[in-house]
Formats: structure tokens, C-alpha cells, sequence
């Protein structure tokens, strides 16, 4: 059974430092990523700097690279998503994981929904959407810095079949986040950073993480999560982010848990999506085994979205005797480890 390639959504309005994260994650994460960007006119500006960073060698440029320039991605889903979809799965095996930079225009559900589809739903799965705020603009009272850019590309695009006014599209964006990060953080005063938190916080899903950024720099597992095949190296301390200015210092506590028990797929869900509201986990992954299953049923979590399937593991995978979990968990909060390991007691050991 082949993997599934982790989708990671990016969105934002036009300026917030989308392309300036991707940047960040392409040059910086050593994962072997390909991206879909979406852009408008003929002069693909986003793909340039993307191009320029030199996230791979020109052979396979190609191939990593798709730009879009046929109007907001959300309204083109059959017409341009899914196809390219398709053609980036054709490298799979070659790949770690894929990223999609929409546009400021664009509504994330349909991008999140178009995974679903029979075509490519059982080689993909939802790592996160990730989105990204300008700070600045938010503390002078407006959700987009350039107003009149953002109405030009809405007048530019001709696929256009949403015209969702500005508030309500960035409500939507928030609403849809599993990840919201604040740009241009080092221009904010403390109380400006912390009353724009307080509503983004009100306007989001429980549990969505928001994290303060400065030039699109932040710890690249938060945004990508922990490959399946470093769930044995990742390191039991803290992860120092070193990129925030000062009243937003970011320390992420890692920790690997393994523990034998007999729990069902539906309890386990219950249970880690409660402790990551509770505990601040920002990114959970690791794998279940059943009793009856000859393969681990593979856990995602960011934030409080839960998904799951069943793929097989190289041969060294540690495999309890009869069932049992293996997690890798981020967290904001030191105890959740020890939060998850006392939840895991009720359900006692497997035998």
C-alpha cells in the first residue's frame, strides 16, 4: 500500500506573506516538497520567488512547480485543482509532501472538500489549512493592507463566482484555519498582538493554534508535522523558536509516546481531540494498532482536526504484541504528554 502525500492549504489576503512562508518551508524544512501556486495574469510574480529561492535543481523544476493563472483557485477546482493534483501525484514516491498557496481571493472549503474526491482522496490527506494574517493592517483596523490591489485582482479574474465582501471573506478564512499565523509581528505593540489574538481566537475553531511570525519564519514541523518515518527520532525537549520578538517567545514541547492497550478508533478520536482544546497540542501524528489488523491505522491530527486511515509501516516499526498507540504530540503546554499518558491508563494494558 503506497503513502499518502500530506496537503497542506496556504491562505490569505493578496500581501499577508504567503509566498514569503512558503519561502521559508521550502528552504528550510529539508522535505522534498512540490507546490501549487495560484496567481493571476500572465506575470507569475509569486512563482518567480518561489522559482528564485532555489527550493531544487532546475531538472526538476517542472515538476515541483505548478502555477495557475486562471482566476481563484476555489472556482477552478475541477477545471485546475484536481488535474494538477493528479499530475503531482504522479511523483508521489519522489515526494514528501505538497503545498497550495491560493489566493487572496480564494474560500478554503472547496480546496478541503476537492480531497475528498474519488480520484485522489486514498493517495492524499489534509495536513492543515494554514492562514495567514497581516498584523500590521489588523492593528489599524483593516483585515488586507492594500484594499485597492485586492479589488483590482477580484475585477481581474473572470472565473470569478463568489463576491464575498472583504469581512466575510476573511471570517471565512479564519473560520476555516486549523493553523492562523499573524505576519509583520515585530510591527506590533504587545497589546495590539494580544487584542488581535483575542479575535481571531473568537472567530476560529476551538483549539486553533495562532503564533505571531516575522518574514514568514517559524519552526517548519508545526506548519508540516513529523514525517511517518521519524516518529522514532524525534527529540523529547523543547523545540526553541527563535524567529519571534520577544512578547511572543514560542516554546513547543515534543514528546513520543508509545503505550500498549486495547482502544477503538472511536475513542482514541474522542479522546486526543479533548486534550488538544485542553492541553494546546498544535500537531499530533502517529499510528493504532488493532486487534484483527495486520496494518496500524495511521492518526493526523492539527490542532483539533482528526483524520485517519489504514497504511502499512516498513518492516523495524515498533508493533505491540496485541494493540497500542505510538504518538509524536507539539504542544504549547508542557503536560500533555503526561495529560495523554494518564488518559491512555483508563483504558489498561493490552493483554
Amino acid at each position: 500500500m503506497s503513502k499518502r502525500l500530506p496537503v497542506t492549504v496556504i491562505t490569505g489576503f493578496l500581501g499577508a506573506g504567503k509566498t514569503t512562508l512558503l519561502r521559508h518551508l521550502l528552504t528550510t524544512s529539508q522535505q522534498r516538497l512540490a507546490v501549487m501556486v495560484n496567481e493571476f495574469g500572465s506575470v507569475g510574480l509569486d512563482g518567480d520567488l518561489i522559482r528564485s529561492c532555489n527550493f531544487c535543481s532546475d531538472e526538476e523544476l517542472d515538476g515541483r512547480l505548478v502555477e495557475l493563472n486562471n482566476g481563484c483557485l476555489c472556482c477552478t477546482v475541477q477545471d485546475d485543482f484536481l488535474p494538477t493534483m493528479e499530475k503531482l501525484l504522479s511523483l508521489s514516491r519522489e515526494l514528501d509532501g505538497i503545498l497550495v498557496e491560493t489566493s487572496g481571493l480564494a474560500l478554503p472549503l472547496p480546496l478541503v472538500q476537492a480531497l475528498d474526491w474519488p480520484e485522489i482522496r486514498a493517495k492524499v490527506y489534509l495536513n492543515g489549512v494554514v492562514t495567514i494574517v497581516d498584523g500590521e493592517a489588523l492593528a489599524a483596523g483593516s483585515p488586507v493592507g492594500d484594499t485597492l490591489a485586492l479589488e483590482k485582482q477580484r475585477q481581474n479574474d473572470p472565473s470569478l463566482d463568489h463576491l464575498t465582501p472583504v469581512n466575510e471573506l476573511f471570517d471565512d478564512q479564519i473560520s476555516s484555519a486549523d493553523f492562523i499565523l499573524i505576519s509583520r509581528f515585530d510591527l506590533l505593540e504587545p497589546i495590539q498582538y494580544s487584542n488581535i489574538k483575542l479575535e481571531l481566537s473568537k472567530k476560529s475553531l476551538n483549539g486553533t493554534p495562532v503564533i505571531g511570525i516575522n518574514n514568514g519564519k517559524i519552526d517548519p514541523s508545526l506548519i508540516l508535522g513529523i514525517k511517518s518515518d521519524q516518529l522514532c527520532d524525534v527529540k523529547k525537549e523543547p523545540l526553541e523558536d527563535h524567529s519571534h520578538a520577544s512578547h511572543s517567545h514560542v516554546q513547543v514541547f515534543s514528546s513520543l509516546i508509545r503505550v500498549e492497550l486495547l482502544i477503538s478508533q472511536k475513542q482514541l478520536q474522542e479522546l486526543l481531540t479533548s486534550l488538544a482544546i485542553k492541553y494546546q497540542i498544535l500537531r499530533l501524528k502517529g499510528r493504532c494498532w488493532l486487534p484483527q489488523k495486520s496494518i496500524p491505522l495511521q492518526l493526523q491530527m492539527v490542532g483539533a482536526r482528526f483524520s485517519s486511515w489504514f497504511e502499512s509501516v516498513p518492516e523495524n516499526t515498533w508493533k505491540p504484541k496485541v494493540g497500542g498507540v505510538e504518538l509524536v504530540v507539539l504542544s504549547f503546554d508542557e503536560f500533555a504528554e503526561q495529560a495523554i499518558k494518564e488518559a491512555l491508563k483508563d483504558f489498561g494494558p493490552a493483554s
